[in-house]
This record gives structure tokens, C-alpha cells and sequence, in this order.
């Protein structure tokens, strides 16, 4: 019989309402029906995420009152909380609760950061050994100038993976930043390490721009590679160096040059004649006005694809080429001249009819060899 009751009116209250829990905790929880439903602690039961939960952890704690008690519990299933739901005999909802069980969260570890072009700054983390709390946990990414004291708070989150952060603008150089990351959830609230950088010691570039690649002349082992350092750094003082991945068309195996320098060409040597290449370069712009550190490298440039020229000697066997059909020649002539010592008596019977018969013999030697 449906349930005529002011709407206002809640059928019944789950106590304790949203609990947070650590993982491995106990809970009783209580439904108590409100006094203007017609309806007894035995017409409820419960259910935790849709699955009705066993009436041997019931217990009645007054006419109107049924209570559950749930043992070790799990991690939420959802970060959103797991669903306890009190229900009436035909299945009607009375009343729910959200239980969020996890664990409190780590502290962020691995913090590395990088600027693109000294124009902003991307910093990513990671969250700690175990990472999985279970529940909605935040990270804030916060920085400072190292003597200026007022702490900001990046705004851009997740621009280079789940737990990352950019900065796009108002970075000064030349002065140290203090970079830390706050992780917090329901159960409390953790804290990096501080890291210390400056701008100049991280800066990546675009990759090389300009990159072309061609063959050198009719070497067919060899191809050339040239690119245009990056632009966007033409204006400050660093040095760079290059790398150069190359593979075969059909390959998916990248063999790196690492030993380019500070060149903007390369030649590459030993490779397959008649084959296509694709190749890729790299940057690691470094000493930028004199900072000691290694510099960091930039993406790989989009790939290139040039061949080498096909080997001369790899010939088809319909039409051989004049190396080959000078080498049938010379074996045809010494073949002959050895014949001519055995057949020809003087010099005056050495001419054409002479040869022709040679080739007779010729034919007829090469039936014999084919026949045994």
C-alpha cells in the first residue's frame, strides 16, 4: 500500500550520516522510521552499493529503530563514497548515507619541473609510495620566491599528466623559487618537501625547426640532416646540443646519434642502399647565461623521410648492367683463347668460322655439364 505523507516528511534517518572511516574500521549504523510512517523495524532491511546486505548483522533497537553493523571495512569503491541505503519491505528507499572509507593521503614525493622557453613554468609530482586513498584526495602545487616571501597557488591542474600543474605567466628570472605541493582528503592533509629551482637550470625549448634530410649525391649508404636551431632562444645566451634518432620505414626500432654536438648538420653513414628513412631531432638548450646545469631535452621533431639511392650492383637479371656483361666477356674470351691452343694450328685459320665453332662446342659442353 503506497505511503500518503507530507512531503516535507522524511520517511527515516540513517545515524551516523557521511561518516569517514579509515580502511579496516567497524560501523553500527541506525535507521529509525519517523513517527508518521505506519512501519516497524522488521519491515526494513539494508543495502551497501546495491547488494542487500545479510540479515544476521541486523539488530532491533526499538519498534521503529533497526540497526547494521559492518565489520573491516574496504576502500570505497567510489570516491564519491560507498551507498548505505535503509529500505522498507518492498524495496521503497527511506533514507541513505555516503560512507567514505580510505586512508589519510602521503606525502607527495618526486616533484621535477620544467620552463618552456623561460616563458612559464609545468611542474609534475607524484603522489607518494601508495597513491590510492580511496577518496577524493586535492593537490594544490604552491610556489614563492625564495626571499619575497608571499606564497601563490598554480591554477592550471593536470595539463601533463593526472598530477601536474602550469604556471603560465609572471615568473621572474634569475631568483630562486621555493616549489612544494599540499595533498588533502577527508582523513587529513600532507605536505611535500620544498623543492628550490631556478627558472634558468629547467628551461626546454620547442624542437628544431627546419629539418631536412637528403641524400648525399650518389652515396648510397649515406644521407645528410640539417635543422635550424630553435628560434624561440635566438635572443638569449645558451648553448645546445642535438640528437638524432633515425629508423628504417618498416621498423619500429630508433637508433640514436648522440655524439652531434652543437652542429646543426649530421651526416648519417652505413646505411641500407634503396631504403627509407625517417629521422627525428632533438634539442637540450644548457648554460643558459651561465647556469650550471645540464638542461633538459625538448620533444622530438615530427619525423622526416628521405632514401637512400638504390646499390648498382643489386641489377635485375634481365637487364644486366656493363660491369656484368664485362665479366661474361673476359670468362667467354679466355675460354676461347684456351680452346684456340688446342684447335688452331697458325695464325692464318684464326677467324670468324673459327669462333662459330667454338660456340658449338660451347653449347654442346654446357648440354653435357647439364645432363649429368
Amino acid at each position: 500500500i503506497p505511503l500518503s505523507v507530507s512531503p516535507a516528511a522524511d520517511p527515516a534517518v540513517i545515524s551516523p550520516q557521511d561518516p569517514t572511516l579509515l580502511i579496516g574500521s567497524s560501523l553500527v549504523a541506525t535507521c529509525t522510521v519517523s513517527p508518521d510512517f505506519p512501519l516497524k523495524a522488521e519491515d526494513l532491511y539494508w543495502t551497501l552499493n546495491g547488494r542487500r546486505l545479510p540479515a544476521a548483522s541486523y539488530a532491533t533497537l526499538g519498534p521503529s529503530t533497526l540497526s547494521v553493523a559492518l565489520a573491516r571495512l574496504n576502500g570505497s569503491r567510489q570516491q564519491s563514497g560507498d551507498n548505505l541505503v535503509c529500505h522498507s519491505r518492498d524495496g521503497g528507499i527511506l533514507a541513505g548515507s555516503c560512507l567514505y572509507v580510505g586512508l589519510p593521503p602521503e606525502k607527495p614525493v618526486n616533484i621535477t619541473c620544467w620552463s618552456k622557453n623561460m616563458k612559464d613554468l609545468t611542474c609534475k609530482w607524484a603522489p607518494g609510495t601508495e597513491g590510492e586513498t580511496f577518496l577524493h584526495t586535492n593537490y594544490t602545487l604552491k610556489y614563492k620566491r625564495r626571499w619575497y616571501g608571499q606564497d601563490n597557488t598554480c591554477q592550471e591542474y593536470h595539463t601533463a599528466g593526472t598530477y601536474s600543474c602550469h604556471i603560465p605567466k609572471d615568473l621572474a628570472l634569475f631568483t630562486p623559487y621555493e616549489i612544494w605541493v599540499e595533498a588533502s582528503n577527508r582523513l587529513g592533509v600532507a605536505v611535500s618537501d620544498v623543492v628550490m629551482l631556478d627558472i634558468l637550470d629547467v628551461v626546454t625549448t620547442d624542437p628544431p625547426s627546419d629539418v631536412h634530410v637528403s641524400r648525399v649525391g650518389d652515396l648510397e649508404d649515406q644521407l645528410s640532416v640539417r635543422w635550424s636551431s630553435p628560434p624561440a632562444l635566438k635572443d638569449f645566451l645558451f648553448q645546445a646540443k642535438y640528437q638524432i634518432q633515425y629508423r628504417v620505414e618498416d621498423s619500429s626500432e630508433w637508433k640514436v646519434v648522440d655524439d652531434v654536438g652543437n652542429q646543426t648538420s649530421c651526416r648519417l653513414a652505413g646505411l641500407r642502399p634503396g631504403t627509407v628513412y625517417f629521422v627525428q631531432v632533438r634539442c637540450n638548450p644548457f648554460s643558459i647565461y651561465g647556469s650550471k646545469k645540464a638542461g633538459i631535452w625538448s620533444d622530438w621533431s615530427n619525423p622526416t623521410a628521405a632514401s637512400t639511392p638504390r646499390s648498382e650492383r643489386v641489377a635485375g637479371g634481365c637487364d644486366p648492367k656493363g660491369g656484368e656483361q664485362n665479366t661474361t666477356l673476359r670468362r667467354e674470351l679466355k675460354q676461347f683463347f684456351g680452346w684456340v691452343k688446342k684447335h688452331a694450328y697458325g695464325c692464318s685459320n684464326l677467324g670468324i668460322k673459327l669462333y662459330d665453332q667454338w660456340r658449338v662446342w660451347l653449347q654442346k659442353s654446357h648440354k653435357t655439364r647439364n645432363q649429368v
